[in-house]
């Protein structure tokens, strides 16, 4: 197992971006519609909140750089080179080519075309993760998409032809959807992604999600959804069909040719440091040898004041301790098919593992096949990763 993502040195940046053209029915990210946005005064401010948590944070390389949201493929080239740059002038890269340093952008089909990938390309973005969703006109209609499956299709091959590294997203267990229509769809998204020279692949189970129209809607019996068992099905047929394309999951819903995972993802999945700027930002990030969990004021206009007014708009500033530090990498870990590495959770936290989870867990979830155990890690087995919650949940007792 690679314990290098626990060091405090190494951080991550997420940079949020909260704008949409239009806000989907099943979200319950921090994104809003607005009719105008003073890209000059999000770039200074992005910038000055950049450098607060370059003064405050104990970090000397630079992971990687992810820019999400929201729509980033809104934002202003100028803003996403202005932030690329200023971060790899605070933190050296974390390897011996500048070039390594994985910078990804969150783009939506019909947002962006090719010339704008080709800005972005100049502005340092070397990897971009498409928010296609589904690629049924039907589908994406029912999800609320502005895009079609053609415009979908016209931006991965864009993207394709600009970037060498390019993902995109996919939605299934949706309403009334067969096991024959998601192995379909999966095999014609392979086939799309394998001719835009893309190797990555995320695939998200639809769920109704609190404060959204999805919720009201599913509350009210406009749509059902598959039942329990029907889900199950959809996710063996997601990690089948991948698999057997060269794209085997590396996280439960992540999957990439070996070599093409989320660098930036894994990182944060692995326990290392990030720090999180833009509204609703969070972080874990290390100051004078302790580990804070940070988060920013959420509503963009409130957040954009206070880092004019302040150089930061931190809501919340709050010391891990170990105990807590030790549950959250247990629940990161496990996402991963590498596993938990117990080693590096020693390492982190300063206790030892079995203070951190249940030594009677441990065997039981192994004598019940939902976890194997090795000297120094713990991994879901296929049935486990089906019941993460629950092994999560008997592991931290």
């Amino acid at each position: 197992m690679n314990t290098s993502a626990q060091s405090t040195k190494a951080m991550a940046l997420y940079v949020h971006w909260p704008f949409c053209v239009s806000k989907c029915p099943y979200c319950d990210f921090n994104s809003h519609v607005v009719e105008h946005v003073d890209h000059g005064a999000w770039r200074d401010a992005l910038l000055r909140e950049l450098a607060y948590e370059v003064e405050r944070c104990d970090a000397t390389h630079l992971k990687s750089i992810f820019f999400g949201g929201g729509t980033p493929s809104l934002m202003d080239a100028d803003t996403v080179s202005a932030v690329i740059n200023a971060a790899r002038t605070h933190w050296k890269p974390q390897g011996p080519l500048d070039d390594e340093l994985e910078i990804t952008l969150e783009a939506n089909p019909g947002t962006v075309d090719a010339d704008g990938f080709a800005a972005f390309k100049d502005a340092g973005v070397n990897r971009v993760s498409l928010g296609v969703q589904s690629i049924d006109d039907e589908q994406l209609k029912f999800l609320g998409r502005k895009h079609s499956a053609a415009e979908a299709m016209h931006a991965i091959a864009s993207a394709g032809e600009i970037f060498d590294r390019l993902s995109f997203d996919l939605i299934y267990a949706r309403p009334e959807q067969t096991e024959a229509e998601w192995r379909d769809e999966l095999s014609r998204a392979i086939d799309v992604l394998h001719t835009a020279g893309g190797a990555h692949l995320s695939c998200y189970q639809l769920t109704i999600e609190d404060n959204t129209p999805f919720k009201t809607d599913f509350e009210n019996g406009v749509f059902d959804l598959p039942s329990e068992d029907g889900g199950v099905t959809l996710f063996g047929v997601t990690q089948e069909v991948l698999g057997n394309a060269g794209l085997p999951s590396y996280e439960i819903s992540n999957h990439a040719k070996p070599g093409d995972a989320c660098q930036h993802n894994v990182h944060v999945w692995q326990g290392g440091m990030y720090a999180g700027i833009g509204p609703g930002g969070h972080g874990r990030v290390s100051v004078n040898g302790t580990v804070h969990a940070t988060r920013k004021h959420k509503p963009p206009a409130q957040w954009l004041k206070n880092v004019l007014a302040d150089e930061h708009s931190t809501i919340e500033d709050s010391i891990l301790t170990p105990d807590a530090r030790g549950q959250e990498l247990v629940m990161l870990g496990l996402r991963l098919d590498d596993g938990l590495d117990l080693a590096a959770l020693e390492q982190a936290t300063g206790l030892t593992r079995l203070s951190v989870v249940s030594e009677q867990a441990l065997e039981s979830l192994e004598s019940e096949g939902l976890i194997t155990l090795s000297l120094d890690s713990v991994q879901t087995t296929a049935r486990g990763r089906l019941l993460l919650n629950g092994v999560i949940g008997a592991l931290l007792g």
